[in-house]
């Protein structure tokens, strides 16, 4: 039996212990499980059980284990993530050289958007959004072209949430909204005008794969009294089309 009296592992890191047993092998007994996580069976059933509930793993005709749905996505989302941050990184230099404001990736997550990445000059307008920033997807430049681009649900998950007015100019009645939306499919681009945060303004574009899925947004955020400058507009359509073509590749 593995495993024994004394083990201080907190349960967290007892079901990690049994998640990294599938790095060296696809398909485990639960005796296997449990001689890899260093558990006594009793508790590795135990905790299999959960995983399988949840559907993290999942049981197998022979009555082995293996890695469910919901693990796999969430490693294939982490896959995914560092690629395209990687891909991304130079055009957004480039947008960053042309600007000298702050620019970001972001994709959504549920009904908010992630930033994956942000790379800014000193004189940047000051913005909250970071690398790992989770935000509202109605009230950012990158989370409106992400909801113009997603299933129906989500925008009615959005209105359903009774989105929050951060400022004046923030949309949330939900007719004003689908609106902008539309308008952001016809156009390619959005433009937000003080709705997060105060003095500054954002243009967004959006990124697809190579299967024409919208994946991701690339935004620039900078003073609003630079709005009529013209290299803002095309720099983050150029910036969306290069990381869009090196996804194809």
């Amino acid at each position: 039996m593995a495993g024994g009296g004394g083990d201080e592992r907190s349960v967290a890191q007892k079901l990690f212990a049994i998640a990294e047993a599938f790095a060296a092998k696809e398909e485990l007994t639960l005796t296997q499980i449990a001689a890899a996580a260093n558990l006594p069976v009793s508790t590795a059933h135990r905790m299999l059980a959960s995983w399988t509930e949840w559907g993290g793993l999942e049981r197998t005709d022979s009555g082995s284990y293996r890695v469910g749905i919901k693990l796999w996505r969430l490693g294939a989302r982490r896959t995914t993530a560092e690629r395209l941050r990687a891909i991304a990184r130079p055009y957004l230099e480039d947008l960053l050289d042309a600007t000298e404001e702050n620019v970001h990736i972001a994709v959504r997550d549920g009904l908010g958007a992630v930033y994956l990445e942000r790379i800014s000059s000193p004189n940047a307008v000051r913005v909250i959004s970071d690398v790992g920033t989770r935000l509202p997807l109605h009230a950012t430049g990158v989370g409106l072209v992400l909801l113009a681009h997603s299933p129906i649900e989500v925008f009615d998950e959005v209105v359903a949430s009774k989105p929050r007015q951060y400022l004046p100019n923030t949309i949330t009645d939900p007719k004003a909204l689908r609106r902008r939306l539309a308008e952001i499919r016809a156009t390619g681009i959005s433009r937000s005008v003080e709705e997060m945060t105060p003095g500054a303004f954002s243009m967004a574009a959006p990124v697809v794969d190579a299967h024409g899925e919208v994946v991701a947004a690339v935004s620039i955020i900078a003073h609003v009294e630079r709005l009529a400058e013209p290299q803002f507009a095309l720099g983050v359509r150029m910036a969306a089309r290069g990381i869009s073509g090196a996804l194809g590749r």
